[in-house]
């Protein structure tokens, strides 16, 4: 059946009811799009963790579900009808998950499954990358297999959809270009992979901001400080922190499996600088030794002080 015929009739259907509607596509040989599931309410929890930490487990997708269940499940941060974006850490076009230089695919996948299943209308996926184009970033990672199967679009950020953002919280950045998408979105859910970096020591939630924004090379100059500026205009709703595979040296782009270590953990909560100063330990640092870290905790922007905040680790 030819493309313009399908469109037609799809076009038909839609006028008509559920059922009559199902019954023309598949008489006509017209494959009928799969529903999202549908997930059932989550428990009411009137008192969530700050953070939730989920270790273990067969899959990558398990550690997902357990963080975001412990934190009152999915729902308390995507509403039906709500348009998704998830931002994950897809820096390079030339290495595959394994190296743990890219958000693990099936950590994306979990997060797109979940929103799809709260009701959220759409789900975007989307990066800048700094080494390869969009396209063979988002295939070589495999996140476009993983977040398409999961109902989610992937994006390739356009050159005109990117604004002006004023920072008056910003200490050393007053203003940057981002992706305009990023500040009308309903959710914008930071799903960075935990590596080591050479020059701010660690990449994780606020650091993965930077793939949102044009003059990335400015932020190398006092990239504590400024790291911590850009956070403090994003509207980040959730951060759920890929730390299945970590990249422990000769981050941020690795290429090596030496430096991976595979410890099966999420870190997932609303607070981007908790979950950041969180995974700071899973290398052997304090929070406050990451200057994007103490950065933000001095303006206020979240919590690093870990021994006061509440914690619940699950075993998975």
């Amino acid at each position: 059946m030819s493309h313009t015929r399908r469109v037609f009739l799809r076009r038909l259907a839609t006028g008509l009811g559920a059922g009559a509607a199902g019954w023309l596509l598949a008489a006509c040989g017209v494959p009928r799009a799969t529903p999202a599931p549908t997930l059932a309410p989550a428990p009411t929890r009137s008192n969530p963790p700050d953070l939730a930490v989920a270790r273990g487990g067969d899959s990558p997708e398990q550690l997902v579900n357990h963080a975001l269940a412990a934190l009152g499940g999915i729902q308390r941060f995507v509403k039906p009808g709500n348009d998704v974006i998830i931002k994950p850490n897809i820096s390079v076009g030339y290495y595959g998950y394994q190296y743990a230089v890219t958000t693990n695919p099936w950590v994306v996948g979990a997060l797109v499954r979940l929103c799809r299943g709260a009701g959220a209308r759409r789900v975007r996926i989307m990066d800048f990358p700094f080494g390869g184009l969009p396209e063979e970033a988002y295939t070589r990672s495999d996140i476009r297999g993983q977040a398409v199967a999961a109902g989610g679009e992937m994006e390739i950020m356009s050159s005109l959809k990117f604004v002006k953002l004023e920072l008056p919280r910003g200490v050393d950045l007053r203003s940057c270009t981002v992706y305009g998408d990023i500040l009308k979105a309903d959710v914008v859910i930071d799903a960075p992979i935990a590596k080591q970096h050479s020059l701010a020591k660690l990449s994780c939630g606020m650091k993965n901001l930077m793939g949102i924004m044009i003059e990335r090379q400015a932020m190398h100059f006092n990239i504590g400080q400024r790291t911590a500026d850009l956070a403090s205009g994003v509207p980040l709703k959730l951060t759920v922190v890929d730390a299945v595979r970590i990249l422990r040296n000769n981050g941020p782009t690795g290429g090596s499996l030496n430096d991976v270590q595979k410890i099966d953990t999420v870190i997932a909560g609303a607070d981007v600088v908790a979950a950041d100063s969180y995974a700071a330990t899973l290398f052997g640092m304090q929070p406050l030794d990451v200057p994007y870290i103490a950065a933000a905790s001095a303006m206020k922007l979240g919590r690093s002080d870990l021994g006061n905040l509440r914690i619940e680790h699950i075993a998975v």
